[in-house]
């Protein structure tokens, strides 16, 4: 078989936007499996917002987290986790009040944000990615640039308006490279789906790099194919075109 593995985001993707995998996709995503193809969930979600939909699917192979910071070798065993460093966090954090933005970050205890955050947190937690939501397109653009001059950051967005912001070369590039390694494939072998800028770096890494057609339009540009919607079971396409080479 031509492709071994598919690495596929969750939200926008994956996920219709009522947050739920389609019956259809379900069905062509068994398909892929019954053939001897890897699935990996590639998603910015933490694991534990991730794993149910693994279950769900009855996947029991790697899995990526949290753009890449974390790669889980099986749904119940992490394989390696990569960390923001504390004093990474803490300037981000300043960022956040400077421009009086929301801010969120992941950490390996939970998630938090401005309503749980206190004094000494960022010294007491281990810190996996850590995000803003900025509306405002040219306070989007101050914020991208103080980001920037921190330097050590991996910056990408899960939504137009929004920053996720990971150790500087972990994505999920890096996550399904890492991934290959763990089950023996290569990355000539890869199809890497997704709709948002954390998911660029993947789709321009892999063998086919595939974007949703509710995709942003970088990663529609950057893209081998654009398939349909993530309301329109986008990922059965997909499956039915590269790995059963039907005509869509």
């Amino acid at each position: 078989m031509k492709y071994r593995l598919l690495a596929l985001d969750m939200d926008g993707t994956l996920l219709t936007d009522n947050h739920q995998i389609s019956p259809e996709t379900t069905k062509w995503i068994h398909k892929a499996l019954d053939a001897g193809v890897h699935v990996c969930l590639s998603t910015g979600r933490s694991y534990s917002e991730a794993a149910p939909f693994g279950e769900e699917l009855g996947l029991d192979t790697p899995m990526i987290t949290v753009n890449g910071s974390e790669i889980w070798r099986n749904p119940k065993e992490l394989y390696h986790r990569e960390l923001l460093g504390p004093e990474l966090v803490e300037k981000m954090y300043q960022l956040s009040r400077t421009f009086n933005i929301w801010f969120w970050a992941y950490s390996v205890e939970g998630l938090f944000n401005e309503e749980n955050w206190y004094e000494g947190v960022v010294e007491e937690k281990e810190w996996l990615k850590f995000g803003y939501n900025v509306h405002d397109e040219q306070l989007r653009h101050k914020v991208l640039m103080e980001l920037q001059n921190i330097g050590g950051l991996e910056i990408t967005n899960s939504a137009p308006w929004n920053f996720e912001v990971n150790p500087q070369g972990i994505s999920k590039a890096s996550g399904i490279r890492t991934v290959c390694e763990l089950i023996g494939v290569e990355m000539s072998e890869t199809i890497a789906v997704g709709d948002s800028l954390n998911d660029l770096a993947a789709i321009q890494a892999a063998a086919v790099g595939v974007a949703m057609g509710n995709a942003q339009l970088a990663v529609k540009e950057n893209a081998d194919y654009v398939t349909s919607s993530n309301n329109d079971d986008g990922i059965a396409e997909v499956i039915r075109k590269f790995i059963f080479a039907e005509e869509v």
